[in-house]
C-alpha cells in the first residue's frame, strides 16, 4: 500500500542549514531594504519623490524579472537540481552589489536641479545599481523559496520547513533592522573628526555617509556568508516535471492558477503594510533618537523587538493553528485582527504626543507593535504556506510542477509592495516638505544639539510619520482580505490532491505508469 511507505523528506542537518541560509539571505535584503531608501533620502539629500520613482521604477522592472527567473529555473536541469546551483554560485554577487548601492557619488546637492552637475550621477548610480540589485536578488530568492516544496513530500515536513524558515528569515531581518542604522551612525560619528567639512557637506553628514557605506559591507558580508549554507546544504527530494514553458506561458499559468492569484491580488493590495518598516526607521531615528546611535539601538530593539517576537511566536504557532483553522480562515481573519493595534498606535500619538518617550507609553507602545508583528507573522507564514499548496494544484491538475514561478511570485510579491509602499510615502514626504533641503536643515539642527520632538516647527514631520507607521497598514490589512475571502483551495482539497501526487509519483519510481493529470480542470 501506498499509505505504508514512507515520505521522503530532509535530514536535521538539511533544514538546519537551510534556515541558516535562509536568515543570511534576508540580512541582506534588509541591508537594502530597511537602510537604501533612508540612506539615499536622509543621508544623500535624494528628493523623497525621486527615491520614490526609482524604486517604483525598478518594481514594474521586476514585475517581468521575477518570473523570467522563475522560468528560467523551472528549466534548469543538474545534477544539483533545478534550485540548488542558483543557491550555490548567488550569494557573493549579491553582496558585491549590495556595497555598490551605498558607494555614490557623493551628496545631493538641493540649489541644483536633478539633473545638473553632480546630481545626474548621484541619481543615475542610484537607479541603476538598486535595479541591478533587484536582478541579482531574484537569481538567488526564488531558488531559495522553491527549494522548500522539493526537499519533502510530507505536507507536515514542508509546513513546519515554511514556517521555520519565515522564523528565521525574520531573525535576519529583526536584527539587521534593528541594529544597521544605529550601527551606521555609530561609525559615522568615529569617522566624522577624520573628515575635514566643505562649502555644502559638514563633517557629521560626510562621516555618517562613509558609516552606512561600512556597515552595508559588514552586514553584507554576514549576509553572504550565512546564505551560502543553504546552496551547500540543502537537497531537493521531488524530481522536476519534464515539460518545460515559455515566459508567456508561464505568465498565462500564472494568472489561470485561481488560488496563487487570489494570494497574489491579496499581496498587492495589502501594499500599504510595508509602511510600518519604511517609516518606522525615520520615525525611530527623528522622533525617538534625534539621530544618537545608543538611543536609536535601545528603541529600535524597544519597539521592532515588540514587533519581531510578537511575529516569531506567531510564526511558530502556524503549525499548530492550522491543524484546528483552515489557511484561508487563518489568513484572513488575522489580517482583520492586525488593524485593531495599527490603529491604537496613531490615536496613542494624538493622546500623548511627545511624552511618548516615557516608561508607560514606551510598555504600550511595545504590546501595540507585538500585537501588529503577531497578526503580520500568521499571515506572512501562511502566504508561503499558501503558495506551496498551489504549486501541488497546478501539478495535479495539469501535469506541471512551476515551483520557481510560482514561488517567483512571492518574491514579486515582496518587491512590488515594498516599491507601492515606497512610492506612497514619498508622496507623503513631499506633501509636507519633509525632503532634500528640509531634511538638510533637520539633520543640521539635530547636529546643533536640537530635539525634533520638542520643536513645534516639526510637527507635521513627526506626525506624518506615525501616521505612515499605523493607518496605511490597517487599510492594507483590510484590503488583503478581498481577493481571500472566497479562497478556493480548501484544505480538505488540498490533502486529497497532495496524497493523489504521492501516489503518482511513488508509482512511477517503481515502474508503473502514472495516470494522466486532469487537462482542463479549474
Amino acid at each position: 500500500m501506498d499509505g505504508e511507505r514512507p515520505l521522503k523528506t530532509y535530514t536535521s542537518t538539511e533544514k538546519t542549514m537551510y534556515l541558516v541560509g535562509m536568515a543570511g539571505q534576508n540580512v541582506t535584503y534588509c541591508v537594502i531594504g530597511a537602510a537604501l531608501a533612508y540612506y539615499l533620502q536622509f543621508t544623500l539629500l535624494i528628493p523623497a519623490f525621486v527615491v520614490s520613482t526609482i524604486m517604483a521604477l525598478a518594481r514594474v522592472w521586476d514585475a517581468f524579472n521575477d518570473p523570467m527567473m522563475g522560468t528560467i529555473v523551472d528549466k534548469t536541469r543538474t545534477k544539483w537540481g533545478k534550485c540548488r546551483p542558483y543557491l550555490l554560485f548567488a550569494p557573493i554577487p549579491i553582496f558585491a552589489i549590495t556595497v555598490a548601492c551605498f558607494i555614490n557619488f557623493g551628496f545631493f546637492d538641493p540649489e541644483m536641479g536633478i539633473f545638473q552637475g553632480k546630481n545626474a550621477l548621484v541619481v543615475l548610480w542610484a537607479a541603476v545599481t538598486y535595479v541591478l540589485w533587484g536582478m541579482a536578488y531574484t537569481v538567488g530568492d526564488i531558488p531559495l523559496w522553491g527549494i522548500t516544496a522539493l526537499m519533502t513530500e510530507d505536507q507536515r515536513d514542508r509546513a513546519k520547513l515554511l514556517a521555520y524558515a519565515q522564523i528565521a528569515g525574520g531573525i535576519g531581518a529583526g536584527v539587521t533592522i534593528i541594529a544597521i542604522q544605529p550601527v551606521a551612525l555609530g561609525l559615522g560619528e568615529r569617522f566624522a573628526p577624520l573628515l575635514a567639512p566643505t562649502a555644502r557637506v559638514s563633517s557629521a553628514a560626510a562621516g555618517e555617509r562613509l558609516g552606512f557605506i561600512a556597515a552595508a559591507a559588514i552586514f553584507g558580508l554576514v549576509g553572504a556568508v550565512t546564505f551560502q549554507m543553504a546552496g551547500l546544504f540543502a537537497r531537493e527530494r521531488i524530481p522536476a516535471s519534464e515539460e518545460k514553458h515559455t515566459l508567456k506561458e508561464n505568465f498565462k499559468l500564472m494568472w489561470n492558477n485561481r488560488p496563487f492569484r487570489q494570494i497574489l491580488l491579496s499581496g498587492l493590495m495589502g501594499s500599504p503594510r510595508q509602511l510600518l518598516t519604511l517609516a518606522g526607521m525615520p520615525l525611530v531615528t527623528y522622533f525617538y533618537a534625534s539621530k544618537d546611535p545608543k538611543k536609536a539601538m535601545v528603541y529600535l530593539a524597544a519597539m521592532g523587538g515588540g514587533l519581531f517576537l510578537g511575529q516569531f511566536l506567531a510564526m511558530g504557532m502556524v503549525p499548530r493553528l492550522i491543524r484546528h483553522v483552515s489557511k484561508k480562515d487563518a489568513y484572513n481573519f488575522s489580517n482583520i485582527a492586525a488593524t485593531v493595534p495599527y490603529l491604537a498606535i496613531f490615536i496613542l500619538y494624538l493622546i500623548g504626543r511627545n511624552r511618548l518617550v516615557e516608561p508607560g507609553y514606551l510598555v504600550f507602545s511595545w504590546f501595540l507593535f507585538a500585537l501588529g508583528g503577531a497578526a503580520n507573522g500568521n499571515t506572512i507564514v501562511l502566504q508561503s504556506l499558501m503558495i506551496a499548496d498551489a504549486v501541488d494544484y497546478e501539478e495535479y491538475h495539469h501535469g506541471i510542477r512551476p515551483d520557481g514561478v510560482l514561488f517567483s511570485g512571492q518574491t514579486f510579491i515582496v518587491k512590488m509592495t515594498t516599491g507601492i509602499a515606497t512610492v506612497l510615502s514619498g508622496i507623503a514626504y513631499t506633501a509636507v516638505g519633509f525632503s532634500d533641503a528640509k531634511v538638510g536643515e533637520l539633520n543640521d539642527y539635530i547636529a546643533a544639539g536640537g530635539i525634533p520632538r520638542d520643536n513645534p516647527k516639526y510637527d507635521a514631520f513627526i506626525m506624518l510619520l506615525f501616521f505612515l507607521v499605523s493607518v496605511p497598514p490597517a487599510v492594507g490589512s483590510l484590503l488583503a482580505v478581498i481577493p481571500t475571502w472566497r479562497y478556493c483551495l480548501s484544505d480538505g482539497e488540498h490533502t486529497r490532491i497532495l496524497a493523489e501526487l504521492n501516489r503518482r509519483r511513488h508509482a512511477a519510481e517503481d515502474g508503473g505508469a502514472a495516470e494522466t493529470p486532469s487537462v482542463g480542470a479549474p
